[in-house]
């Protein structure tokens, strides 16, 4: 067996391009109304994705060419500095309040959400981890333990914003990572049993959650308030049919359909495409899914295999996570779609966590 750098994985790299195309389209189309009604400008969120999208591609670019073993070394820094900014959005004055959660720290030229920088923080702090001690992990108290103690630790402050979506996503991407890195199924068993009691004690815990739950289980019940998100959402999915109502023409847009260019894109995305519009995208993340694994799988080392594995799973129980609130079959957790959803942290981490799987890729091993 012999390593050769190579060109970057062809399909990764065009789903990604077509998911983050199809994205500027519909953040143009599902914002227009919003961002003419609140600032007079129908392109306002339009040029802003621009913008991102752009630097989104300049970093994916950047981490493609370097050799990812480098990032090793800035893996514990990277997971420190990511651990002090979680803390610090949630200090008054410093973090950002939006619709009751504090998630954002505002520099005034943009705003970061630390959450997202530890969506990548974490795999590739998780992915050294495991690495170096790969002969441990099949041990409980001094192999997996410490590890889900950090995992307890990200997840509880990510909770406190809250933001019990991305909370999720980490925990399932790790939990993947000690898989693939030889936990013992009986160990991946019990934690599985804690973190549903664990999840059940977090949503019990907060009224709203409860809310949400009760919203998802019948959302007629109280369609003006909790069940208002999830029937328009319903409406925008039903309306588009098979071919959908045409690009541009939602109706959900106006103002009935809350975050339309943000975690419910989807759905309009939905109405105006309609199944043949929902089904590309979910194609094109199944796309990224398979080759994002079959790199894990080809990964010139256990780093490499461990760390692919990582990154793929993050966006793929992201836009998994995504979808299954938009079509009611989770409840609302509000989880951005990745590649296609507005916002700037999270496609700018996004990418780069692609750069870095399609880096992997141009030193898959090859016979």
């Amino acid at each position: 067996m012999a390593t050769k750098t190579k060109s970057p994985d062809f399909i990764i790299f065009f789903s990604i391009m077509t998911l983050l195309g199809i994205g500027i389209i519909m953040v143009f189309s599902a914002s227009s109304v919003s961002a003419f009604v609140h600032f007079q400008d129908s392109y306002y969120f339009l040029k802003r994705q621009l913008i991102w999208a752009a630097a989104g591609l300049s970093v994916m670019i950047f981490f493609m060419q370097v050799d990812y073993h480098l990032w090793r070394k800035w893996a514990k820094p990277g997971f420190l500095v990511t651990v002090l900014l979680l803390i610090l959005v949630l200090v008054p004055g410093i973090g950002k309040v939006v619709n009751g959660a504090r998630r954002w720290i505002d520099f005034k030229i943009f705003a970061l959400q630390p959450s997202e920088l530890a969506k990548l923080a974490i795999v590739l702090y998780m992915g050294d981890n495991l690495t170096r001690q790969m002969d441990r992990i099949t041990k409980f108290t001094r192999g997996l333990l410490p590890h889900l103690v950090t995992l307890v630790f990200i997840f509880g402050l990510i909770l406190m914003e809250p933001d019990l979506g991305t909370a999720l996503t980490i925990g399932g991407t790790v939990f993947l990572m000690f898989f693939v890195s030889g936990a013992q199924l009986k160990h991946l068993g019990a934690l599985v049993g804690a973190g549903v009691a664990g999840i059940i004690a977090a949503i019990i815990a907060a009224p709203y959650r409860m809310q949400r739950i009760t919203a998802f289980m019948d959302p007629w019940k109280d369609p003006l308030d909790t069940g208002y998100h999830i029937i328009q959402s319903l409406y925008a999915l039903g309306s588009g049919g098979l071919f959908g109502v045409g690009l541009g023409r939602s109706r959900e847009k106006f103002l009935y359909l809350p975050e339309p260019h943000t975690d419910f894109i989807f759905a309009v995305l939905g109405e105006e495409l309609g199944f043949i519009g929902t089904v590309t995208v979910i194609a094109l993340f199944f796309l990224f899914a398979w080759r994002g694994y079959k790199i894990a799988i080809s990964a010139p080392d256990t780093f490499g295999s461990v760390l692919a594995a990582g990154l793929t799973t993050t966006v793929g129980l992201q836009a998994m996570m995504n979808i299954a609130v938009v079509t009611a079959s989770m409840p609302v957790t509000g989880i951005p779609l990745p590649f296609i959803s507005y916002g700037g942290s999270a496609l700018l981490f996004t990418m780069a966590g692609v750069g870095v799987l399609l880096n992997i890729s141009r030193q898959m091993t090859t016979k």
